[in-house]
This record gives C-alpha cells, sequence and structure tokens, in this order.
C-alpha cells in the first residue's frame, strides 16, 4: 500500500532535493533583519532542545548570546515529545514557548492547529533555503547515518549504506534504530532495493516486511539522540542510527567512533511557537536571532548542521562543508516533510505498535 500526498494547507510546504538544491542556489543572499527592543528582564522563554553536544551548544550559540542581547532568560528543557505538547495546548496551559523538532513533526501538528503564526514584523524568512510555512520556520539541515568504532570495525568490516546495514550475515553486530517512524522507513525501503529518489510516495507495506528481517538484530530502539552514539562508544552496540552532528563531535572530543559518508538520511530541523504561548513576542525574537547568518554559521561549525540561512553559507569553514548534508547525491535519501504531514500521526501509532508485538 503507498499512502499518496494529499498536502493542500498554505501553511505545509514541503521539502524535496530540487526545492532545497534551487533555494541554494539562488542569488542574492541577505541578512536576516535584527529586531531587538528592551525587554523585561524578569522574563524568559523554555525552548525544547536534544540533549548532549547539541544542547551544550544550543546554550552557547543561541541562548546565552541571546539573553545578553535582550534580557530575556532561556530555559532549555531537553523534551522534544510532541503529544505531550498537545495536551499542553488543548488545556491551555502551554509551558513551552519554542519547540525545535524534525519536519513530520512540525508540519503534522501545523495540520493540528498547534502552532502559533510566524510573526513577519519579527521572523524575516526572506533569505532561508527552506522558509517553512506559515506557523514554522526551518533552521538547518543535517545528516543521518550509520555510526560505528572504527577500533572494533576496520574498512571492509562495517557497513556502508543501508542495504549493508540489513545484511547481517555480511556485517554481523548488535544494530540500534530509532523508535520513531520517519526516517525509519525510508532506509527500510532504500535497503529492500529502492532507489532514494523514487521514494514517495512511500510504499508502506514493503517498508514495514523489511523492517520485519532487521527486528530482531535491533538490540535498542533509542529513545534519546545522545543514545544513538553512546552506545556504540560504550560497546553496547556495534552499528546505530545516529547523526553526523552527533558523531563527529564526539569523534573530535576524543571518542573512538565514526560515520561513512556514502549514503545518508538528509532532513530539516525546525522551530515553531505552540499556540497559546504566554511568551510568543520574545519567542519569536529568539527563533529571529537563531536565524541570523553569524548564529547559523557557529552552529554549523561546531555542530556540522547545514545553514539555513543562504547568508551564513560564507562564513562557514571549509573543515566543516566535507560534512553538511549532500543533498544532491543520488544514493542519499531526501526526507519530504509535506508527504509526512498528512502522514506521520497514523504511522507512529502503527510503528510504536509493531515495536511492541
Amino acid at each position: 500500500m503507498k499512502i499518496k500526498d494529499t498536502t493542500t494547507s498554505s501553511a505545509v510546504h514541503g521539502v524535496t532535493r530540487r526545492s532545497i538544491l534551487k533555494a541554494a542556489a539562488a542569488a542574492p543572499l541577505a541578512g536576516l533583519a535584527s529586531w531587538a527592543p528592551a525587554a523585561s528582564a524578569a522574563q524568559s522563554i523554555t525552548v525544547t532542545c536534544w540533549g548532549g553536544d547539541y544542547e551544550k551548544n544550543v546554550r552557547a550559540i543561541f541562548a546565552e548570546p541571546f539573553t545578553k542581547e535582550t534580557g530575556i532568560g532561556v530555559n532549555i528543557v531537553n523534551n522534544a515529545d510532541l503529544t505531550k505538547l498537545k495536551v499542553q495546548v488543548r488545556n491551555n496551559n502551554v509551558s513551552w514557548d519554542v519547540f525545535d523538532s524534525i519536519g513530520p513533526h512540525i508540519l503534522s501538528a501545523s495540520k493540528d492547529g498547534i502552532w502559533e503564526p510566524i510573526d513577519r514584523n519579527i521572523v524575516d524568512t526572506s533569505s532561508l533555503i527552506v522558509p517553512g510555512g506559515a506557523d514554522h520556520v526551518g533552521t538547518f539541515l543535517f545528516a543521518a547515518g550509520i555510526a560505528y568504532d572504527p577500533k572494533r570495525f576496520p574498512s571492509g568490516k562495517f557497513p556502508t549504506n543501508f542495504k549493508e546495514f540489513w545484511d547481517v550475515e555480511k556485517f554481523p553486530g548488535r544494530r540500534a534504530l530509532r523508535p520513531r517512524v520517519s526516517e525509519m522507513l525510508e532506509i527500510a525501503l532504500v535497503a529492500d532495493g529502492v532507489e532514494p529518489s523514487k521514494l514517495y510516495p512511500l510504499d508502506v507495506e514493503r517498508a514495514f516486511k523489511s523492517l520485519e528481517r532487521i527486528k530482531k538484530h535491533v538490540r535498542k530502539w533509542t529513545e534519546t539522540t545522545p543514545e544513538t552514539i553512546s552506545l556504540v562508544i560504550n560497546n553496547e552496540v556495534d552499528f546505530s542510527y545516529s547523526f553526523i552532528t552527533r558523531v563527529i563531535p564526539s569523534q573530535q572530543a576524543g571518542n573512538s567512533i565514526d560515520m561513512p559518508l556514502s549514503q545518508t538520511v538528509n532532513a530539516t530541523e525546525y522551530l515553531a511557537v505552540p499556540k497559546g504561548s504566554k511568551n510568543r513576542e520574545a519567542a519569536m525574537r529568539y527563533i529571529a536571532f537563531v536565524l541570523r547568518p553569524d548564529r547559523q554559521a557557529e552552529f554549523s561549525n561546531r555542530m556540522f548542521f547545514s545553514p539555513n540561512n543562504k547568508a551564513a553559507a560564507g562564513l562557514v569553514q571549509e573543515a566543516t562543508k566535507k560534512y553538511l548534508p549532500d543533498m544532491a547525491s543520488r544514493e542519499n535519501i531526501v526526507i519530504d516533510d509535506a508527504w509526512w504531514a498528512d502522514n506521520f500521526e497514523a504511522l507512529q501509532k502503527r510503528f510504536t505498535g509493531w515495536l511492541l508485538v
């Protein structure tokens, strides 16, 4: 069964290989406007985060400089639980002001109407490669792949693509995957022989059949992003679905971990403000700050995300660029957020149930 895309809302904009390449090539490049009137010293916002090095650098590059400039404090909560957020919105008791998450989360929630409209007087999206929609903005592009320990697995002994990750005879070892359906269905289909450029609409039944083949070899379904590398470093698994944004900083810190770049999953990170936020204006100002070219480039140089602001491209170091998502490679998967906007909720429910069987 293939579930087709029926997105028609102008608030939801899909991300495809072609749209990103076209936007990245567009000119001229321009910086984002800065809007920063005086703020109450007592005001603060709460921003969701993903823990580990990601949290460390969000604090250093975004939160602390934003507070220094505006006087608005930033509380960071390592929780991207969309279900919990929806309960907050329904009960009109919202405690998070900025939600940081992947496209399938953000765009499916957009269709449910849980985000505040982006204030265009504060947030300028004119220079963004992936502008987002009426109620969300793209912040960075990231790449995911197969993390492994090069001390335990020399060249030729570790999988370099998802078909090889599924080949447990040629590449025996303990696997780790994520418990979220997006990305997992895509890699399952590519492992089963589907070309990355021909993935959508996803053949859901074929994907689940492919997942059945690997399921018994998955030692851990990693709930938190830091686990995707810690399990490898601590020799609890051998091959883990992880992110270049986690692997390279960990490697630079002295850990034995690496990731082949021969095939990756490329996707977009977004920010949105939950409907009912008591600090809506301050939240919008924070988003505008995150999108500044200098902040985008600094985060890219430290965490190996690709900046979404075109004006940041010239500020990214040459040593960083080789680790950024390659959107042009036909070997790589590009997540179609618009397709997931229509299908994420139902398929995540099915996937969660499948994991329990």
